[in-house]
């Protein structure tokens, strides 16, 4: 009958020590680097390559394509009072306020 000392494991191939050593570094790294970066959980307005534009006399909003003009009926948001992420000052903002047919800035009447 043959026994096996518990505490007797044959060695640990170096590969996969290595491997595992890799892999915890990597990791760590990118941990280190969205903390660093400041990286954000936040949903961005319009995906990359694209702007946000907002109704005209209206609280609805879409996003075009960088480089080409707003659809009939939106406007570019005011300088300075573009959204850049789902629920932040500027989108808050823009559920009560909108832009007229003259490019004023005004208040969304109730309800509207």
């Amino acid at each position: 009958m043959r026994t096996t000392h518990l505490l007797h494991r044959p060695p640990t191939a170096p590969s996969v020590r290595a491997g595992r050593s890799v892999r915890g570094l990597v990791l760590a790294c990118v941990a280190a680097a969205a903390v660093l970066t400041g990286c954000s959980m936040e949903e961005a307005t319009c995906g990359g390559g694209e702007y946000p534009v907002l109704s005209i006399g209206g609280t609805g909003s879409a996003c075009v394509p960088k480089g080409e003009e707003p659809p009939a009926g939106y406007t570019r948001y005011p300088e300075g009072k573009v959204p850049e992420h789902v629920g932040d000052k500027w989108d808050t903002y823009g559920q009560t306020h909108t832009v007229d047919e003259h490019g004023k800035v005004v208040e969304v009447p109730q309800g509207g």
